[in-house]
């Protein structure tokens, strides 16, 4: 199997700079995935791996050996689309062998492989068929067939089930982390889609405009997200992000300002030596809030750690509901990753105007608020991420 490695990789179309110096490690066998909204340079990244695109700078390694100026037939890569890309002329066993053939291999090895490949992907009883008979997911597991044929060092898996509907998605992402495994090939993976990046990597690449935002494991990326940005991308509804000011810190814990309001946080690093006057950015998952109606007492007494909102929407899901909340103090700013340039400043036409803002709370369906009634915003400072207010970057 194959280890890939990436070295300062940038790539430049003209005086546009499409990937930023990206340095990377996949380890034999791993599964990586790399996630990020459309036009992050993800799939970019994966076809100059593949040999697709040219690198601009930097080094591309697969197994210790360097492949800028290997083509993409020696790379010993195989690489799935998003498009399926298969020969409609041909049967199922024939575009599975297809490769094979190009290469020489001898008939008898190919019948092998190609047999090999259907019993793994079920497809046995569909080698005759052309793909004009078979459904999406029937022809997506062909072009994972006709990869898993050349036995290779990696797979480059992009997008592949995008065009799937979302049942169809949720059982073809099952087979494919079975299929790794049990074939134990080093494997990237790019998808747009958070949870199939969470629910298949063993490690996750976050990207945005081109940079390289945090390569963690699916667990750190949720729990200890490097920036704004990646606290924002991942988790659905995205986490609430709050502008405070540091009132007091010290002995483990701070008290900051919302609006007209105080909060304990208790800091997860030195950021409890920070001074008062400084801006974070408080950072809080929608589970992490709760609620009450307006005016009733806190049974301990934590006034606070509350906030007046009135309910502007709620969705009510099943067996859960979200409720987006506007804070009565117009002081309260609402902010969020566009906010800040993380990789290349953002276009100002993607910004939300943030007198619509709004904060998002995951509550269970039993019990929910009617829309536009009062209510206390609950924050358990506990649970917390904080940021700078400046850079956005994890304290």
């Amino acid at each position: 199997m194959g280890s890939i490695s990436l070295q300062k990789v940038g790539k430049l179309y003209g005086a546009v700079s499409a990937i930023h110096g990206v340095d990377l490690e996949v380890e034999d066998g791993e599964f990586v995935v790399f996630v990020g909204p459309s036009g992050c340079g993800k799939s970019t990244l994966l076809r100059m791996i593949a040999g697709l695109e040219s690198i601009t700078t930097g080094k591309i390694s697969i197994n210790g050996k360097v492949m800028n100026e290997v083509s993409p037939r020696d790379r010993d890569i195989a690489m799935v689309f998003q498009n399926y890309a298969l020969y409609p002329q041909m049967t199922v066993r024939e575009n599975i062998a297809f490769a094979l053939q190009l290469r020489k291999f001898a008939k008898a090895e190919i019948d092998r492989r190609v047999s090999e490949a259907a019993r793994i992907l079920d497809l046995a009883d569909l080698l005759d068929r052309k793909p004009r008979e078979l459904s999406g997911g029937q022809r997506q597991r062909v072009a994972m067939g006709r990869a898993i044929v050349r036995d290779p060092e990696a797979f480059l898996l992009d997008e592949p089930l995008s065009n799937l509907d979302a049942k169809l998605r949720v059982q073809l992402r099952a087979e494919l982390s079975r299929l790794h495994v049990r074939l134990g090939v080093t494997t990237i993976h790019v998808t747009h889609d958070q949870v199939e990046a969470m629910t298949l990597g063993s490690r996750v690449a976050v990207f945005s405009r081109g940079a390289l935002q945090q390569y963690d494991t699916p667990h750190a990326l949720y729990h200890a997200p490097s920036n704004i940005f990646v606290a924002g991308f991942i988790g659905s509804p995205a986490m609430n992000f709050l502008e405070a000011t540091v009132v007091d810190a010290g002995r483990g814990k701070m008290v900051v300002s919302i609006g007209d309001g105080r909060l304990v946080v208790t800091p997860k690093s030195d950021a409890h030596d920070l001074p008062a006057g400084r801006t974070l950015l408080v950072g809080l998952r929608p589970e992490h809030l709760s609620w009450r109606p307006a005016g009733e007492a806190s049974a301990s007494g934590g006034a606070a750690s509350r906030l007046a909102a009135r309910v502007e929407l709620v969705e009510q899901l099943e067996p859960e509901s979200f409720i987006a909340v506007a804070p009565a103090n117009p002081q309260v700013v609402i902010r969020t990753a566009d906010d800040y340039s993380i990789g290349t400043p953002a276009d100002p036409a993607e910004l939300v105007r943030r007198d619509a803002r709004l904060i998002v709370l995951r509550v269970s369906a039993d019990k929910v608020p009617r829309r536009d009634t009062m209510l206390e915003l609950v924050i358990d400072g506990s649970r917390a991420h904080l940021f700078d207010g400046t850079t956005g970057k994890a304290l």
